[in-house]
């Protein structure tokens, strides 16, 4: 939750620097070839400019590092944890070129240019060519690099990934992208294409990457402000599902979230005293709407002691009473901590003590006031985490809103460039703040609070966060329908980018009345969306925004779409196993089904949301919106259970309780009861919704909600597939337990049509099984 403050737009070197045409624009030299050494596990070559080498990390991933003549050897990543898989290099070497074959591709290096060019087994041209690889020398040893790639795939290619940015489009095809953290504009250096690679760029400093469309040449350009060598990895597979894996083979996968972190959050900014965010989850009870988290937002300390993570005693008398009266009512709570710290406290002395306080005293960008930030690259992970851990991890919080963690610092963005951190530069780190700050916070937290798994709710992201089971958020946004229509894209392109967790303030953060019906159509559309993110959370400054505030007519759609997101909870569930288990994505762009349509490539504004397509209303007033419905695979619509013929774009009614849906033919979809809290449903009877004309499939995942026992194999999954030809619905035998778990299962099958299994009510007409854990199979 803070005051945005404008941007500085950098401009890129690449311009500059490609003048010189040489790898090291201070020293012209020869990028021929002079030299080259290979293994099975790398091919490396040198020239008067430099040093490249390759290395296979599997049989589909490529590293690719050019070092600069003379320079140091560089630092360790900073965002790769992953270990190189067993692939081996076939080489050959002749006057002309050097080629290191995979099963998979084929790597050429002519000796002319020492260009590194991509292909296909058996492929004559190349589905990616190196262009020209520029380091120009900067300040204290580091490099401004510039690295362009030759694209000859034609008009079908696009580009996804790169962050979460508020500039709305999906296919980056058509724009550049600017990689600097700001509030509302997160940066993250991985590539996705729909030509089977994703490419990881690795470098933490700020980067452009610029995109030429075939028609003007085809090119793609990364070009970064500080680096010491030049260093991507090229990931290369038949699907986006397997290049995201990559990814995450290499970066680290998602962990679990606990299955109460995929309720229903509310949110505001802020919650003044004890007895205020008590009494808002007690009503949330007493009204009987579900919800599973509320958050205490800042300003909870007494003046002058933000950074002392201490409540205010006379707002806040028994914080601990505070959080148990919360556990109490089967609600969860997370409280905002920051990086920052006023002068006057106690964590400030001794964070400034132990040398892990950047030197310069910042003025706030709000509240007025001065403050020092941490340093998280080094030993002050784990110092800042005990002070939180001390203070008020003792109160019992279930985990940390970690905000402004860009660094905001002063609110100038481009400060992060001036510091001096215990990774190096802050010119060379300067994006990766997030994914450090995080991980002190996710490893200290689960190594004092072993028993529940942590949530962290972060405003910034960088590559490889991830693996610290952390949630980003679009930071503090406008409410209005144009910023409204850009976080679908926004949200798409983040996910595209590695991490999987991502939502947005219901509503916007600086936002309107609820009781202006103007705005509560937006809230209403907004919220409709958001009961389809991986968060379903509200939040905002000014008038706050729980339900009961609204319009009766608001309050009963916004209550329906919450009921939904806690019937859906078994299948979102399911999704976050998938995640952590096979690097999947719940909340996907078309392309990750619909790769193969080009129809289906540049929409911004459907997705995939598990096994529902989901097409938001964006536009104020809007009753109807053109759907495009993809693939070869026929659509039912969720609401009427209508048969839909796919590749055809139709209008749909859409009145303002009316979320479009579409689930595929041959879709499973299980559904809970509707309860008060997440855990409820555990053991209760599930819905399942068999949407019959192809095979389906789906695995339903079930532990314990909390802690780490799946880990250790304290799960089981249930497999459900539906064979259409003979119409014959398999639930497999189920594989593994946990503790609690109940022998038997009662599903109440329900095979869709036209009179049953439409919409969110639960259906009228089904067949009831006792599942006891072996394989069934059932007839339609």
């Amino acid at each position: 939750m803070t005051f945005g403050a404008g941007r500085v737009l950098v401009v890129p070197f690449f311009s500059i620097v490609a003048l010189f045409g040489v790898a090291n624009a201070a020293t012209p030299c020869s990028p021929a070839v002079t030299a080259v050494t290979s293994a099975k596990d790398n091919v490396t070559f040198s020239s008067t400019c430099g040093t490249t080498l390759i290395e296979p990390w599997s049989d589909g991933i490529i590293r690719v590092r050019h070092l600069p003549a003379g320079a140091p050897a560089p630092r360790p990543s900073l965002i790769v944890n992953g270990k190189k898989q067993a692939a081996h290099f076939v080489v050959s070497n002749t006057s002309e070129e050097i080629v290191a074959a995979l099963p998979a591709l084929r790597i050429v290096v002519g000796k002319k240019d020492g260009h590194v060019t991509f292909f296909r087994p058996g492929g004559k041209e190349p589905f990616l060519a190196e262009n020209k690889n520029i380091a120009a020398p900067a300040a204290s040893g580091l490099y401004k690099i510039a690295q362009s790639f030759g694209v000859p795939f034609g008009a079908g290619l696009h580009y996804y990934g790169l962050g979460q940015h508020p500039a709305g489009g999906l296919d980056w095809q058509k724009q550049g992208v600017h990689l600097q953290q700001a509030n509302g504009d997160t940066g993250l250096p991985f590539l996705l294409t729909n030509a089977g690679w994703g490419m990881l760029w690795d470098n933490a400093s700020v980067t452009d990457v610029s995109v030429q469309r075939p028609a003007e040449g085809g090119t793609l350009t990364f070009s970064s402000e500080a680096a010491e060598a030049t260093d991507y990895y090229l990931i290369t597979s038949a699907t986006p599902d397997a290049i995201i894996a990559g990814y995450r083979n290499l970066t680290g996968a998602a962990p679990m979230l606990p299955r109460w972190a995929f309720g229903f959050w509310q949110s505001y900014e802020h919650y003044a005293t004890q007895d205020e965010i008590v009494g808002v989850a007690k009503k949330y009870r007493d009204l009987n709407i579900p919800i599973d988290g509320i958050i205490q937002d800042w300003q909870y300390w007494k003046d002058g002691q933000w950074g002392a993570h201490q409540f205010d005693p006379t707002r806040y008398p028994d914080p601990t009473k505070m959080v148990a009266d919360i556990h109490a009512m089967n609600i969860h709570t997370i409280v905002s901590v920051w990086a920052r710290f006023d002068k006057d406290t106690d964590n400030r002395a001794e964070l400034d003590a132990a040398g892990v306080l950047y030197p310069e005293t910042y003025k706030n960008v709000y509240p007025p006031g001065f403050g020092r930030w941490y340093d998280p690259f080094g030993k002050g992970r784990d110092l800042y985490w005990n002070q939180i851990s001390k203070r008020l991890g003792k109160n019992g919080f279930d985990g940390w809103w970690l905000d402004a963690s860009e660094a905001e610092l002063g609110g100038e963005w481009g400060q992060m460039r001036e510091v001096t951190t215990a990774k190096g530069p802050g010119a060379l780190v300067y994006n990766a703040y997030p994914l450090y700050h995080t991980t002190g916070v996710f490893e200290g937290h689960r190594r004092d609070f072993p028993d529940r798994r942590p949530v962290i709710l972060t405003r910034s992201a960088w590559a490889g966060m991830q693996r610290n089971g952390a949630i980003s958020w679009s930071g503090d946004i406008h409410g209005d329908w144009e910023t409204f229509r850009r976080q679908i894209p926004a949200g798409l392109n983040f996910v595209a980018a590695g991490l999987p967790y991502w939502n947005t303030d219901i509503g916007g953060f600086f936002a309107g009345d609820p009781a202006d019906p103007a705005y509560a159509e937006l809230f209403t559309r907004w919220f409709e969306f958001g009961a389809f993110t991986p968060m379903f959370r509200t939040h905002g400054t000014g008038k706050s925004k729980e339900m009961w505030h609204f319009p009766e007519a608001t309050q009963t759609i916004l209550k329906r779409y919450d009921a939904l997101r806690y019937r859906l909870l078994p299948t979102i569930y399911s999704l976050a196993w998938d995640v952590t288990a096979n690097n999947g994505s719940m909340m996907r762009p078309l392309v990750f089904d619909f790769a193969s349509d080009p129809d289906a490539l540049d929409i911004a504004d459907q997705y995939m949301f598990g096994p529902l397509m989901v097409a938001p209303i964006t536009r104020k007033g809007a009753s109807v919106r053109t759907v495009y419905l993809p693939g070869d695979t026929a659509w039912i619509d969720f609401w009427t259970a209508q048969r839909l013929k796919a590749k055809t774009t139709i209008v749909t009614s859409a009145p303002i309780d009316r979320l479009p849906l579409y689930v595929r033919a041959g879709t499973i979809l299980p559904l809970g009861p509707v309860v008060q809290y997440a855990e409820a449903q555990k053991d209760a009877p599930l819905e399942i919704r068999v949407y019959r004309g192809a095979n389906g499939h789906f695995t339903l995942y079930d532990d314990s909600g909390n802690g780490w026992g799946y880990e250790k194999g304290q799960r089981a999954t249930i497999a459900f597939d539906w064979n259409e030809q003979t119409q014959t619905l398999t639930l497999g035998a189920r594989q593994g337990k946990f503790p609690g778990m109940k022998p038997s299962r009662e599903f109440h099958i329900v095979f869709v049509d036209e009179k049953s299994g439409i919409g969110d009510a639960p259906a009228a007409a089904f067949r009831t099984v006792n599942y006891k854990g072996q394989k069934l199979a059932i007839k339609a």
